[in-house]
């Protein structure tokens, strides 16, 4: 049985988005445990709607909530917060392998790095979501919000971390791995993005591409499967994105209604805009896994619904299961960066 811990008072649809995906995701995957975090009278309002195995759940009980308007580094240190709660439990009970949160993003990194901690040798986590790009997969960008200043061990890492995450849970038997800059040209870029593609095109155990601009991030003529990027423009670059996708599904559907014709129009493309919509939802996966912890978080959307939380906590499954963590260790090992990255490129 795999237990799954989530943050049961995280996001702005909490407790009820929470507790219904819980039942949606404890309903498919019967070797799935799941225990909630929260204020239990809540909690167990909202269960009293579904059907569930009761044997497969229990509940934390937790007074407290993380606003998303707290001091991420004061408000984790409360242990009586649900997100607080849920790392502490995910740290001491080794039977626990992952967290799902849709609270906070700055206190789910800061309760990463202070309570549960880092894998051995990581300099700092990176949140990677996988981002659906126009060959009908994914594309991860890593980092997009967690660092907003970087080294350029802490890019290479990120390439690390990214690899063995497409390879172990994407099914990517060599992914490629491009460095998110200004331009596609070796030289081009701030000195940051210039030593470091220096370093990445000496690495062994990924297969770097080079440099991609940000439209390669959906569009490219190529798959590329890994996105290195600084948190700043990582982060920009994703919220650029999903502005971009709802303002075309916004639009097409305003011209869909403005007319009599284009109602009818609409009638015959039904089956298509629905298969589009379904390739641009960034909720497929779930959330964004904030690689480089001893253990599985995945941070979803504030706003996700049931159906992102049971996403999450499926996807949070599926990299336990294919043993993420022990890989990423062992692929660090290999490419020995701190043989390759001189001790003043590091942030420690």
């Amino acid at each position: 049985m795999d237990k799954i811990i989530l943050d049961g008072m995280g996001g702005d649809n909490a407790p009820a988005a929470v507790v219904e995906g819980a039942t949606i995701a404890l309903n498919r995957d019967k070797n799935l445990y799941i225990i909630i975090t929260g204020r239990k009278d809540e909690i167990e309002a909202e269960l009293a709607k579904y059907k569930y195995d009761k044997d497969r759940l229990e509940i934390m009980d937790c007074p407290d909530v993380i606003g998303m308007n707290d001091i991420p580094t004061v408000a984790i240190k409360n242990r009586q917060t649900s997100l607080a709660a849920a790392y502490w439990a995910l740290k001491k009970q080794d039977d626990i392998c992952g967290l799902v949160t849709a609270g906070s993003t700055g206190a789910t990194i800061v309760g990463g790095q202070l309570i549960l901690g880092r894998i051995k040798g990581v300099k700092r986590p990176a949140l990677c979501p996988a981002i659906p790009n126009v060959h009908g997969g994914t594309t991860l960008l890593c980092d997009c919000g967690a660092n907003a200043e970087c080294k350029p061990i802490m890019l290479c890492q990120f390439a690390v971390l990214a690899s063995v995450y497409a390879q172990a849970c994407l099914g990517k038997e060599n992914p490629t791995v491009g460095l998110l800059n200004n331009g596609t040209e070796e030289h081009k870029g701030d000195p940051l993005h210039q030593e470091t593609y220096q370093y990445l095109k000496q690495m062994k155990g990924i297969n770097f591409i080079g440099n991609v601009e940000g439209r390669e991030i959906t569009y490219s003529k190529e798959p590329v499967d890994v996105v290195v990027s600084d948190g700043f423009s990582g982060n920009v670059s994703l919220k650029a994105i999903e502005g971009c996708a709802k303002m075309i599904l916004s639009e097409m559907k305003s011209q869909f209604t403005s007319s009599l014709p284009s109602l009818i129009g609409a009638l015959f493309l039904k089956g298509a805009i629905k298969r589009m919509k379904k390739n641009l939802d960034f909720n497929r996966v779930g959330g964004a896994l904030l690689l480089g912890l001893k253990k599985v978080v995945v941070k979803t959307h504030g706003n996700s619904t049931a159906i992102t939380v049971a996403a999450a906590i499926e996807h949070a499954l599926t990299v336990h299961r294919n043993n993420l963590i022990p890989k990423v260790e062992e692929l660090l090992a290999k490419v020995d960066l701190d043989n390759l990255i001189p001790a003043e490129g590091e942030n420690s």
